[in-house]
C-alpha cells in the first residue's frame, strides 16, 4: 500500500470512528439537556457552545498545522475527544453542560479540519471533488450510524452507556492516528513551514469568499435540524429510536450520494450544484412541520440529505482549489470557522423561535434562511470572474 493511501484510510476509519462516538450523542443530547431543566434558548446555548469554541480555536490550530504538520494536533483533538466524553456523565447542571461543549468543541476544531486539511494536501488538481467527497463520506457515514446506535445504547442499556461507547470510539481513533498515521512532510504541506497565513487573504479569492458567504447563511439555516428534530418528533408520537432513525437516513444519504456527485463535481458546474443542492434542501426544510407522521418526516428529511450531497463536494472542491493559493489548514479552518459561527447562531435562533412562536416557525425560518443564503451565493459567483466555479472544471478536464 502506497502512503498515500495508507494516509487516507487512516484518517478515514479515525475520524469515522471519531463522528460514530459524536453521533451516537446527537439525537439524545437535546433529551439530556431538558432533564437538566434546559429551556429552549438554554437547549440552543447547549449547542452553541460547541460550535463558539470550535470556530475561535479553528483558524489558529489551522495556521498552526500549516507551519508544524497536522499529526500532533490530530492526536490531541482525538485524545481530548476520548477524555471529554467521560465528564458528560458528571455533568449534573445545564450550566456544566454547556462547559463541557464549550471543552469538546475545542477537541473538534483539532480534528476533522485539520484531517481535511491532509487530505486535501494529498488531492490531485481537477479531481478534488472525487477525493474530499470520497473521504467526506466517513464523516456522514458515522454521524449516520450513531444516532442508530445511540438509540439503541440508550434504550438497551441507559443513558451513561452513550457517553462510554463515545469515550471508547475516541480513544481508539487516537491509538490507531498515533502508531500509523505518518506526520505530513514540510514539503508536502500547502505552504512553507513558518510562512503567515493571514485568514483574511482566503477572503479575497472570488470563489472562496462565495463559499464563505454561503456556508455562513446555510448554516445558520440548517444547523436547527439535529437540534429541533428530536424535539419536534415527541409532539406527533415519534419515539427516541425512531428520531435516530430519520437522523442516520438524512445522514446516510448524505454520505452515499458523495461519490456519484463527487464525479460530477469534477466535470460540471461547481456553483450549480451548490445552487441547485441548497434550494432542495431549503424546500425540504419548509416542509417539515407538514411532516405529521414517521414517513413523511423521514421522506422530507431525507430530501435534507439530498440537496447536502448535491452542494457539499463542490464546496469541498472549490475550498481545496483555495488552500492551494493560501495554505490548506488555513482555507478549512475558514471553512469550517464560518460553518461553526453558523451552528453558534442556528440553535439560538431557533430556541428563540422556538419559545416565543413555535417549534414550527423554527422550520419555516431555517428553510427562508437557506433560500436567502442560495440567492446571495449565486449573486457573488454571477459577479466574480467567469469560471471561477466550472472554469476550473474546463481546466481540469
Amino acid at each position: 500500500m502506497n502512503t498515500t493511501k495508507r494516509i487516507f484510510n487512516v484518517l478515514f476509519i479515525s475520524v469515522f470512528a471519531t463522528m460514530l462516538g459524536l453521533g451516537i450523542v446527537s439525537p439524545l443530547l437535546p433529551i439530556y439537556a431538558e432533564n437538566l431543566g434546559a429551556t429552549g434558548l438554554w437547549l440552543g446555548a447547549v449547542f452553541s457552545a460547541f460550535a463558539l469554541s470550535r470556530s475561535v480555536f479553528m483558524p489558529i490550530v489551522g495556521r498552526i498545522s500549516d507551519r508544524r504538520g497536522r499529526k500532533k494536533i490530530i492526536l490531541i483533538g482525538m485524545f481530548a475527544y476520548a477524555v471529554i466524553s467521560l465528564a458528560y456523565l458528571i455533568a449534573g447542571t445545564v450550566y456544566a453542560l454547556t462547559a463541557v461543549r464549550l471543552v469538546h468543541g475545542m477537541a473538534s476544531a483539532m480534528v476533522v479540519p485539520i484531517a481535511m486539511a491532509y487530505i486535501g494536501d494529498l488531492s490531485e488538481k481537477g479531481r478534488e471533488g472525487r477525493q474530499m467527497g470520497n473521504f467526506s463520506i466517513s464523516l456522514f457515514l458515522g454521524l449516520g450510524a450513531g444516532p442508530l446506535l445511540g438509540g439503541f445504547l440508550n434504550d438497551a442499556f441507559g443513558m451513561a452507556s452513550v457517553f462510554y461507547v463515545m469515550a471508547g470510539l475516541s480513544a481508539f481513533a487516537t491509538l490507531l492516528v498515533a502508531i500509523s498515521l505518518p506526520e505530513a512532510k514540510p514539503g508536502s504541506l500547502s505552504l512553507s513551514p513558518g510562512m503567515p497565513v493571514p485568514m483574511r487573504s482566503v477572503v479575497t479569492l472570488p470563489a472562496m469568499r462565495g463559499i464563505v458567504v454561503f456556508t455562513l447563511i446555510s448554516a445558520i439555516g440548517r444547523g436547527g435540524v439535529m437540534v429541533f428534530v428530536p424535539v419536534f418528533g415527541p409532539l406527533i408520537a415519534i419515539s427516541p429510536f425512531e428520531v435516530g432513525v430519520i437522523l442516520s437516513v438524512n445522514t446516510f444519504l448524505m454520505a452515499l450520494l458523495q461519490v456519484p456527485f463527487g464525479r460530477l463535481t469534477d466535470t460540471t458546474s461547481k456553483a450549480g450544484l451548490i445552487v441547485l443542492g441548497s434550494t432542495v434542501a431549503a424546500v425540504a426544510l419548509v416542509l417539515i412541520p407538514f411532516s405529521r407522521s414517521f414517513w413523511l418526516l423521514l421522506v422530507v428529511t431525507s430530501l435534507i440529505g439530498v440537496g447536502g450531497a448535491i452542494q457539499q463536494p463542490s464546496l469541498m472542491a472549490l475550498t481545496v482549489d483555495a488552500g492551494r493559493t493560501v495554505g490548506m489548514g488555513a482555507s478549512m479552518s475558514a471553512y469550517n470557522t464560518v460553518f461553526g459561527i453558523g451552528m453558534i447562531a442556528a440553535p439560538l435562533i431557533g430556541g428563540a423561535f422556538m419559545d416565543y412562536v413555535g417549534i414550527d416557525a423554527v422550520f419555516y425560518a431555517g428553510g427562508l434562511i437557506c433560500l436567502l443564503g442560495t440567492v446571495v451565493f449565486a449573486a457573488l459567483m454571477r459577479r466574480s470572474a467567469p469560471g471561477d466555479a466550472a472554469g476550473e472544471t474546463q481546466r481540469a478536464g
